[in-house]
């Protein structure tokens, strides 16, 4: 067969049944194999929802997503879908078309260096010489992806080694000398885990993205009921522990809970899992957890250590390990008692407040209402920016791989074609995309996709005609010098989203949003609501280069130095948390 064909059959050998793609001149001949290939190809509007889709499938399933982008600026239109999914360990396969073998390096017509390119945002990436290298890199493409830290792998594909035939072989056992990842944890570092835990008085569990990918959900809620402390998560760690469980206490970081904020503050012992320690989350590192002690639980060992100082490192994967300390700590349910009732009381004292009767709409009665009309199984992807923050604040997942949105990267434009992906993996869940209107405003076209393929995804547009973030700091910051980030009154996101033959409703008053969620999940089409808020509520945070518990509703900048900034607070709080 030709090596387009291998492609083809290589794909589907590893179980893919549905790709996400724009074609190309350089793919044609990949191309003309799909036209007659049982594979699915949802063909989308611009390349980088394609990698954002493929991204929001492998979040939502567990499973390896597949894109596909032409040479040149096709493949150039991917980098920030890998570079996404790389810094939020997502396992996606890119494959990217190139121009004939002869002619690279000959600045040839729509030639970039893709493989250059993406060396540093991609756990490997390959360009097959000939033909019969397509298996075993396809094969070995999807292991490393999804194996250890799971992320993405990039195909450069020349069009010549499509065309070539070939005897074709499925790809055999494969063998990587260089890729071993640790799954194991070491026996000593558990006992020294073990022993540290039984011998703290205030336990805190940092529950990464980790958690997640790694399947330990339920082994973190038994671990946490044993040891009895409290769980704070990273934005990519929402959805790892319930949270409406007694023990959660939320997003920890510059824009996380005041609770998490505090009690992290307050531990003697803080057990991470499965997280990088970002600076979102950390907040001034010297004054990071500074009463506690470490210990440090990850799959990468390039992490350990890395931002924090950390005293027990245990290198290996998340379910196995939780597993392994499970069996090994005693249960002492009395030991920390003191401290949880000390948690219980001051989680009670920072109930944010959710309800609010006004116009326009403050996003916390948006949330409140949304939480209302969804269900446990509901998937919510969100975009990046004030309506990201405000949705890890106020809405609370209690399931893993319902809550998808992208961390490290900040991608606006991220929300909604990641729903699409997660509602083609997930054709049975509902699924919402919460966006601001500036990201939305980036990835608008592929709203041609859902209504030509019937994705039946439904569109909450965080209206404040504000890049809402962005604004924020100018107004905290920057002495309300606000450059450049308001969008004007353009466009009207219902006639927009009619435009394409979307149902659309504009939501202004307590109350509707609710029902406008009912109706469009009753309704089983695409369907975008246009939610006007008060484009001057913002969300309490932690100022750069101060501690967690710096939390601040309003302040501003009093003087700024190269590598600091000294800010004055306020003591007011927005939103009561």
């Amino acid at each position: 067969m030709k090596g387009g064909e291998a492609i083809i059959k290589s794909l589907t050998d590893q179980g893919v049944e549905i790709v996400f793609g724009y074609p190309g001149g350089v793919l044609l001949p990949l191309y003309d194999v799909l036209y007659d290939s049982d594979l699915k190809h949802i063909l989308v509007r611009h390349e980088q929802c394609a990698a954002h889709a493929a991204d929001g499938f492998a979040r939502a399933s567990g499973k390896v997503g597949v894109c596909i982008g032409t040479s040149g600026p096709g493949a150039t239109n991917l980098i920030t879908g890998i570079a996404t999914a790389y810094m939020d360990s997502s396992p996606i396969l890119a494959i990217a078309g190139q121009v004939s073998s002869h002619l690279i390096g000959n600045d040839a017509f729509q030639e970039v260096d893709t493989i250059g390119i993406t060396m540093p945002i991609t756990k490997h990436n390959y360009q097959p010489m000939k033909a019969n290298e397509i298996p075993g890199m396809v094969k070995s493409a999807f292991y490393i992806a999804g194996t250890g830290r799971p992320g993405p792998v990039v195909l450069d594909l020349p069009k010549d080694v499509q065309e070539e035939e070939f005897e074709f072989e499925s790809a055999k056992d494969i063998e990587l000398p260089g890729y071993k990842p640790t799954m194991k944890g070491h026996p000593k570092q558990l006992k020294r885990a073990a022993k540290l835990i039984q011998e703290s008085k205030k336990p805190v569990i940092l529950a990464g993205g980790g958690i997640i990918l790694s399947g330990a959900t339920e082994e973190l809620l038994q671990f946490a009921n044993i040891i009895n402390a409290p769980v704070s998560t990273s934005l990519m760690g929402k959805g790892s522990f319930p949270e409406d469980n007694s023990l959660s206490l939320g997003m920890l970081g510059m824009h996380g809970r005041k609770v998490s904020n505090f009690i992290v503050d307050e531990c003697d012992c803080l057990i991470a899992i499965g997280c990088r320690f970002s600076d979102r989350t950390t907040g001034l590192l010297s004054g990071f957890a500074k009463n506690a002690k470490i210990l440090h639980i990850d799959v990468d060992p390039a992490e350990i250590g890395k931002n924090v100082d950390v005293d027990v490192p245990i290198v290996g994967d998340a379910k196995t390990i939780l597993g392994d300390l499970i069996k090994i700590i005693d249960p002492e349910p009395e030991q920390k008692q003191e401290w949880l009732n000390y948690v219980k009381d001051f989680k009670n004292s920072c109930i944010p407040r959710l309800s609010f009767n006004e116009v326009p709409l403050k996003p916390q009665q948006v949330i409140k209402e949304l939480s209302e009309a969804v269900t446990d199984d509901t998937i919510v992807t969100t975009d990046v920016g004030q309506n990201q923050m405000w949705m890890a604040h106020y809405f609370d997942v209690n399931n893993p791989r319902k809550f998808i949105s992208s961390g490290g990267l900040g991608t606006m434009g991220f929300g909604f074609p990641a729903a699409i992906g997660a509602k083609i993996a997930k054709p049975n869940n509902d699924v919402i995309a919460v966006c601001g209107d500036g990201g939305f405003l980036m990835v608008c076209q592929d709203l041609a996709t859902i209504k030509e393929y019937d994705i039946p995804v439904i569109i909450v547009v965080l209206d404040n005609r504000h890049l809402g973030m962005v604004a924020q700091w100018q107004k905290l910051f920057y002495d309300e010098r606000m450059s450049h980030t308001h969008l004007g009154e353009s466009p009207n996101f219902v006639k927009l989203a009619e435009s394409f033959g979307v149902k659309a409703e504009r939501i202004e008053k307590p109350g509707e949003m609710k029902e406008a969620i009912e109706r469009a999940i009753k309704s089983g089409e695409p369907y975008l609501l246009d939610v006007i808020i008060d484009p001057d509520e913002i969300l309490p945070m932690v100022p750069p280069g101060c501690s967690l518990t710096e939390i601040v509703g309003e302040y501003k900048v009093e003087r700024e130095y190269p590598d600091e900034i000294i800010v004055k607070a306020s003591a007011k709080e927005n939103g009561g948390d």
